[in-house]
């Protein structure tokens, strides 16, 4: 877990404060704080490709103003998620072109990193939060940090922290990821899901397996049970037994499991030797399944491979596998790519889930809104009675803040990720510029789930096949 106090001298004599602010505010927990921005909060349309949430949506606009907020969307932010720019104005938003609100904002809420259009239009001072994935791309952090733009990525949040579980983003999003994969792959495969006795004949129960069962997982397990299949789950955190049987399903326990708890409410990475163990001893039970689903990745590193491709080739043909890890720096499943669905010569359909959250995008938006205007809510100083005291402060003292705030006042503040990057070595390319050093491109996020672990949330962006 991130320490609770930012371990960086500047930020204790550090009071950024956007022009007129200082005169209409005062610090909001003393000493600790540091104003940041008197809070014009702006909403902007995702340019991500298939990326169709917002970061906020008209039901919450109103908590919002209520607390003495002043609220701009960008025309045409909602149209993806099926919210209209009439129903923001209803309720209280005002409605802005691309160039105002990167003028006028203080605050700039987003779902994924924002293109490098959008961090060109970022000033100094302002600040933006969103999924920002830091830890998957921390070269894009330092752009943020250079540009006098302070970064707050949901994706840091403490997890653990129960006063927290409002603002939790990714558990939120993992869930509305976890219900997709369940119909993705039952949409993919060529059978029923339940079992059928009809005058025709008898058709059995699909053959299920969750390879990870964080929250995608569970939801995943719980979804396909509902659909009639006959589900089992893995994880390699033995405590996870115990929710998986909850739902019906059967746990599946391995001769080689080891306990792999980490920190954060995310399982540790495996060594190579209890990986090659987990491989060999889930082939045999991943032949026997007619789906697989696997949510499985580890923050800002290459997702475990946990179904070989020994083990795809041993599947019968027909059967469907959607690997909620694939991502531009790997997946779950070899041969998976992200974006993508892939037959294999066996006949064996490989789904490449990307962003799954992106494509239920009115259920997805609706909680990650809960989540943003919650952790909004939190930052911000001064009383709603006196909306000109309004003010986002930096609380070096916060940990929830600590978790979150990646960079600050020109600095990277944020010690995991300043840690990846005195590893790395000099990139070569710029954030976004599909230049090698320069990360994944927009949408990539961070993270969660180790073979088990934490979870992945992520989409199809397409059905194409190769």
């Amino acid at each position: 877990m991130v320490p609770s106090v930012l371990p960086l001298p500047s930020l204790t004599v550090l009071a950024s404060v956007l022009t007129g602010a200082a005169a209409r505010t005062e610090a909001r927990r003393g000493a600790g704080d540091e104003r940041v921005a008197a809070v014009k909060v702006a909403v902007v349309k995702e340019s991500a490709p298939g990326e169709r949430r917002v970061a906020l949506v008209p039901e919450t606009v109103p908590r919002l103003v209520q607390a003495g907020l002043q609220v701009l969307v960008e025309r045409g932010a909602g149209d993806g998620a099926w919210f209209p720019d009439s129903a923001y104005a209803d309720a209280g938003a005002t409605i802005v072109s691309t160039e105002d609100l990167y003028r006028d904002a203080d605050v700039v809420l987003t779902v994924t990193r924002p293109d490098d259009s959008a961090i060109g239009r970022l000033r100094a001072g302002q600040a933006v939060i969103g999924m920002l994935a830091p830890l998957v791309d921390p070269q894009f952090a330092r752009v943020l940090a250079e540009r006098g733009v302070t970064a707050i990525s949901l994706d840091g949040l403490p997890r653990t922290l129960s006063r927290a579980q409002g603002m939790d983003a990714l558990t939120s999003q993992a869930n509305v990821a976890g219900y997709k994969a369940a119909l993705v792959a039952a949409e993919e495969y060529g059978r029923f899901f339940p079992l059928l006795i009809t005058a025709a004949g008898t058709a059995r129960p699909a053959k299920l397996l969750v390879l990870g069962t964080g929250v995608a997982g569970l939801q995943a397990i719980g979804t396909a049970r509902r659909l009639g299949a006959q589900v089992s789950g893995y994880d390699v955190r033995p405590a996870s037994k115990g929710e998986v049987e909850s739902l019906g399903a059967t746990f599946l326990e391995l001769a080689s499991a080891v306990s792999a708890v980490g920190e954060g409410g995310y399982a540790r990475e495996l060594t190579a030797e209890e990986r090659d163990a987990q491989q060999a001893e889930l082939a045999a039970h991943i032949a026997r399944q007619d789906v697989i689903i696997t949510t499985a990745q580890v923050p800002g590193r290459r997702p475990p491979l946990l179904v070989t491709a020994d083990a795809v080739a041993a599947m019968s043909p027909g059967s469907v596998i959607v690997d909620m890890g694939s991502s531009p720096l790997g997946g779950n499943v070899a041969g998976s790519e992200p974006g993508r669905t892939v037959v294999t010569s066996n006949g064996v359909t490989i789904i490449g889930a990307e962003n799954l959250a992106a494509s239920v995008p009115t259920a997805s938006s609706n909680a990650y809104s809960r989540n943003i205007s919650a952790l909004l809510l939190h930052l911000v100083g001064g009383s709603a009675d006196d909306p000109a005291s309004r003010t986002l402060a930096v609380d070096t003292t916060d940990e929830i803040q600590a978790g979150v705030i990646v960079a600050h006042g020109g600095e990277l503040v944020h010690p995991a990720v300043a840690k990846l990057l005195d590893a790395a070595e000099p990139a070569s390319g710029q954030p976004g510029s599909g230049q090698p050093g320069s990360g994944p491109p927009a949408n990539g996020h961070a993270a969660s789930e180790q073979a088990g672990g934490e979870d992945a949330d992520g989409e199809p962006a397409a059905n194409q096949r190769s």
